[in-house]
């Protein structure tokens, strides 16, 4: 009997953030948690954090020589964030430039009580002077001079005294300062050879290099979905949020689309730490109102359905105008093929590896959800498959690897119910549960860019996470 020459590693690869959307400043939206699951010989890590502290992935790997592989990605405008040397290295670094900004002010002071007490000294001089020329006596007019001139030099007392105490002061500040240089020699030295900016450029590479890595793992099947990540609470019961699947990682814009029907106003947020805090966007006015929430950010433009009607639309964000638009053959609209939950849901559009999609349905099709591949630049569909769902029994849908996943319902209790496999045009029913804390889903979008779930919940912008199963495939002996 052969052997076969697979050799099969699990991979789960997860996407996580609180937010975060950043870093530092939002621990009340969402909290730390830590939970550890294993599958096989792999395990996985995941870390949530603050939305606007960025995205990090934990995953491990078998590789096909048997090594365990652990990466972790991490952003660097975060870099070491948590770590307790670095806060307190901050926090030393703080005390010291308030030290030096005391100093500079006591300084200010002390020469301005310089100029003062040089012109005592003068007058001083003067007086003794005159005392040195008398022959032993005064006339009452000389004594009373001599008696004005002392009352004026009773104020030197008080700033003599001042200046004792600003002496007193600067040794310790001097103190402080020297104890504060000592304790950042020792952690610098603890923290090792390399100084703060050799050591961002280290982990700037190794993050490039850990993205990479985590593309290279390609796609997956889909084992879990986390707990809800709440993000924000805001707009109307029904509505989408999301960001550009194909922007760099250095481009955290978030677009915001309120309503589900007429609508034509698009916000765009400068990153998610803003969308969160409401602040630092921008208005787009669509030139045609948009129906439904299945509309997609895909390299730079806006892939919506034009109200009323089964046209696609192209708008390009940069140049504020629409590029294409296209009805999709035979698609209906206007509610008469939506998901369970209604909405003028009839057209939804997504993103996955592979590229642009549109899910929808036709009379031809008996209400069975039909998926076509897109081309982003024309909206011709590529190909189309029947997956035999009916559509109106479908909660949402997404798109991951070339799989359509649906869930059962839109409402409490919802679980991806059935999935659809493009590449062999074939399908499953699967049971992975899906926490529908809000009670209504009105839109649901995977980003593969962050590997995470975007959810506009009964008007909550939630997160979900995504464990994903590879199957990594390598020749060996047999």
């Amino acid at each position: 009997m052969s052997v076969p020459l697979l050799k099969i590693g699990v991979v789960l690869s997860t996407m996580a953030m609180i937010t975060n959307w950043m870093s530092q400043t939002l621990p009340s939206l969402v909290g730390l948690n830590g939970t550890v699951s294993r599958a096989g010989a792999s395990e996985k890590i995941t870390l949530f954090q603050s939305p606007e502290e960025g995205w990090q992935l934990y995953t491990s790997a078998q590789a096909p020589d048997g090594k365990c592989i652990c990466t972790a990605v991490i952003p660097a405008q975060s870099t070491c964030s948590r770590d307790g040397r670095s806060r307190e290295l901050r926090q030393l670094m703080e005390k010291v430039q308030n030290v030096s900004q005391s100093m500079e002010v006591l300084e200010l002071r002390t020469y301005r009580d310089l100029q003062y007490v040089r012109g005592m000294e003068t007058l001083m001089r003067s007086l003794d002077a005159r005392l040195r020329a008398a022959d032993g006596s005064l006339s009452a007019k000389s004594f009373q001079e001599l008696k004005d001139r002392m009352t004026e030099l009773l104020p030197l007392s008080s700033v003599l005294e001042q200046y004792k105490a600003d002496t007193r002061t600067i040794v310790r500040l001097r103190e402080e300062v020297r104890n504060l240089s000592g304790s950042l020699a020792a952690i610098q030295e603890e923290m090792g050879a390399y100084g703060y900016e050799d050591l961002q450029q280290r982990v700037m590479a190794l993050e490039a290099r850990l993205h990479a890595c985590a593309q290279k793992l390609g796609c997956g099947k889909l084992t879990g979905v986390s707990n809800p990540i709440t993000v924000r609470a805001m707009g109307s019961r029904f509505g989408s949020w999301m960001t550009d699947t194909m922007a760099p990682s250095a481009d955290s814009r978030v677009w915001y689309m309120d309503g589900y029907y007429k609508g034509r106003r698009v916000l765009e947020f400068r990153t998610l730490g803003d969308f969160i805090k409401g602040q630092n966007f921008i208005q787009h006015l669509l030139p045609q109102p948009w129906a439904g929430t299945g509309h997609v950010v895909y390299n730079g433009s806006l892939f919506y359905n034009k109200y009323q009607s089964n046209v696609v639309v192209k708008y390009h964000f940069r140049s504020r105008s629409v590029l294409v638009q296209r009805s999709l053959p035979g698609a209906g609209y206007n509610n008469t093929f939506p998901y369970s939950w209604g909405g003028f849901s009839d057209m939804d559009f997504m993103v996955d590896e592979s590229g642009l999609w549109a899910v929808y349905t036709t009379n031809q099709n008996a209400g069975n959800i039909v998926v076509s591949r897109l081309d982003p630049h024309t909206l011709e569909v590529m190909r189309s498959w029947d997956t035999g769902y009916p559509k109106r029994s479908a909660g949402e849908a997404f798109m991951i690897c070339g799989v359509l996943y649906v869930t059962n319902s839109h409402l409490a209790g919802a679980k991806v119910y059935f999935a659809y496999f493009t590449n062999t045009s074939s399908y499953e029913y699967t049971d992975v549960p899906f926490h529908n804390q809000y009670s209504h889903i009105s839109m649901l979008d995977y980003n593969p860019r962050e590997r995470a779930l975007y959810t506009w919940n009964n008007g909550h912008q939630v997160l979900y996470n995504v464990t994903l199963f590879h199957v990594i495939s390598t020749s060996g002996d047999p």
